[in-house]
This record gives C-alpha cells, sequence and structure tokens, in this order.
C-alpha cells in the first residue's frame, strides 16, 4: 500500500510503549500493530483524532505516501 503510517518513530520519541498507546487511544494492542505494520485498509477520522491528540501531532507527520 502506499501510504505509510509512521507511528514506531512517533512512539520511540515519546518513550511510549504500544500497550500505553493502545489504551491511551482506545483501541487494542493487535489494531496498533496492524496501523503500524501497514496492514491497515482504512483508518476512521476519531481513531486518527486520538492518535494525533495522544501524540501531540498532526496527520501529515503520521501519513506518508510512497508510489
Amino acid at each position: 500500500m502506499p501510504i505509510r503510517i509512521s507511528i514506531d518513530r512517533m512512539l520511540a520519541e515519546r518513550r511510549m510503549s504500544v500497550g500505553e498507546f493502545a489504551e491511551a487511544i482506545g483501541i487494542t494492542p493487535a489494531n496498533v500493530a496492524v496501523l503500524k505494520n501497514g496492514r491497515a485498509k482504512a483508518v476512521r477520522f476519531s481513531t486518527l483524532d486520538a492518535i494525533c491528540r495522544v501524540l501531540e501531532c498532526q496527520p501529515g507527520e503520521l501519513l506518508h505516501y510512497e508510489e
């Protein structure tokens, strides 16, 4: 898929574990893994909102297009 989500880098920069992150945004660690590994086919705006709120970032800092 040409859209990559860079959650790993953001979590590392903030010294946050996947479990802490999942709990903070209200999804399961398994669903965080789906996002991290590029297997997600869609992301709800409410989830994207929670991710940006918790990581204190903009959507453009997370989503990257690659041909």
